[in-house]
């Protein structure tokens, strides 16, 4: 029976400090989501540094969400600078995250950082071949740098799963007509002013054709 006593203790004892711990990180936790509803009400109000100063005053640099929100916070802000060192952090800790990808990729592009934004957008690609956002984009960089045989496979691939997608339709048309492929641009013109009648961009290109 006093065996049985003390392994009772010895057990309450190992307990203790784990629910100490426990209510610690429930505590931590309801002052983390406290801040985050504070940063909603002071970004709403465009008030994007009392946002970011009320979640660093809970700042964990190895929790995911609190980098990815400063980091979207201060690209809000125009702190372009700030907001790529939390998305990169970010992006650390959750190296397979599309989403934390998607936003480094702003401040890169505020500031002109194309290769560093082409990167990105392959990386979703590997982790994503599918995803048409990143697709589309890849094809727009190369397209713009005039690298038509790189760009088509991109618009190609948006043109699989989305083929009435006016955007891409016209994009996937022009690289087609720089490429010499008169019919493809042709048809694809024609698929982008069902989309949207009268298009300048669509007639001219069916004009060029002519």
């Amino acid at each position: 029976m006093k065996t049985h006593i003390k392994l009772i203790c010895i057990s309450a004892l190992m307990i203790m400090p784990a629910l100490k711990s426990f209510s610690q990180d429930t505590s931590k936790s309801a002052a983390v989501k406290a801040a985050f509803e504070s940063s909603y009400v002071y970004e709403k109000g465009a008030k994007y540094l009392m946002a970011i100063n009320s979640l660093k005053a809970v700042y964990n640099e190895k929790s995911y969400e609190l980098n990815l929100r400063i980091g979207y916070l201060y690209y809000e802000s125009a702190s372009y600078r700030e907001s790529e060192k939390y998305y990169k952090k970010a992006i650390e800790l959750k190296p397979n995250s599309i989403e934390a990808k998607f936003g480094f990729v702003l401040p890169l592009a505020a500031l002109t950082s194309w290769d560093t934004v082409r990167i990105q957008y392959e990386n979703i690609i590997k982790l994503d071949p599918a995803n048409t956002t990143a697709n589309y984009r890849l094809g727009l960089i190369h397209y713009y740098k005039t690298d038509y045989k790189t760009a088509l496979p991109y618009f190609e691939k948006v043109n699989e799963l989305f083929p009435f997608d006016y955007d891409n339709n016209l994009m996937y048309a022009w690289t087609n007509l720089k490429l010499g492929n008169m019919a493809a641009a042709k048809a694809l013109f024609n698929t982008a002013l069902m989309n949207r009648p009268k298009d300048a961009s669509a007639m001219e290109g069916l004009k060029a054709i002519k």
